[in-house]
């Protein structure tokens, strides 16, 4: 496996049922376009919605999960709201307005946050301003990952229905979601992002 890149959102959020859903829609990916959720359970099930075989294959190969689900996944934004369709999963939320890091971060060049060394460089400052997250680090199957953030956009509303239950209003995203190497940020947040995965060890 070469180098691979995906470009697009990441959207973490916690609700008040303690499940935490993390969103992944890919505008630009090795795969073409695709959208999947992580969703952490109350319980500690950690369950993976993607729309194709091969995409639920590359992306359980990367994070770890208990249950894999292929299902259709549908992403929409009308208005500033995103809606959600992915199998037994309806969400909606609505971001806010950018605070000073998502300023700073619309400054950076596309170009820059594709290299793993800016990605490496932002890393501390990353786990400092935003606990919990990393920009680079290894994860399944010896591969490497890094994320360069180029958006960040406060999540304030949201409503999610999973399997027919209502999980609640947002929340923070506690305890934090274990699916890999990094997580989201507690306060639930959309994250315009561009992941870089390479193979070896880290």
């Amino acid at each position: 496996m070469t180098r691979l890149r995906f470009d697009g959102w990441i959207a973490g959020l916690g609700t008040d049922s303690g499940t935490r859903v993390v969103l992944g829609s890919w505008a630009r990916s090795p795969f073409g376009p695709f959208s999947d959720v992580m969703l952490e359970r109350a319980d500690g099930e950690r369950l993976l919605l993607a729309p194709t075989r091969r995409t639920a294959d590359f992306v359980s190969g990367t994070y770890v999960f208990d249950t894999v689900r292929v299902v259709p996944v549908g992403v929409s934004v009308a208005d500033g709201v995103w809606a959600v369709t992915a199998g037994p999963l309806r969400l909606r939320f609505t971001p806010g307005r950018r605070g000073l890091l998502g300023l700073l971060l619309c400054a950076v060049p596309g170009a820059l946050a594709r290299r793993p060394a800016w990605c490496a460089l932002t890393d501390l400052p990353a786990r400092s301003f935003l606990p919990g997250v990393r920009t680079r680090g290894s994860s399944g199957a010896g591969r490497r990952e890094w994320y360069g953030a180029r958006d960040l956009r406060p999540i304030r509303a949201a409503s999610a229905v999973f399997e027919g239950t209502d999980l609640g209003a947002v929340a923070p995203v506690e305890p934090p979601v274990r699916f890999g190497f990094g997580s989201v940020p507690r306060q639930p947040a959309l994250t315009r992002v561009t992941t870089t995965v390479a193979p070896g060890p880290a």
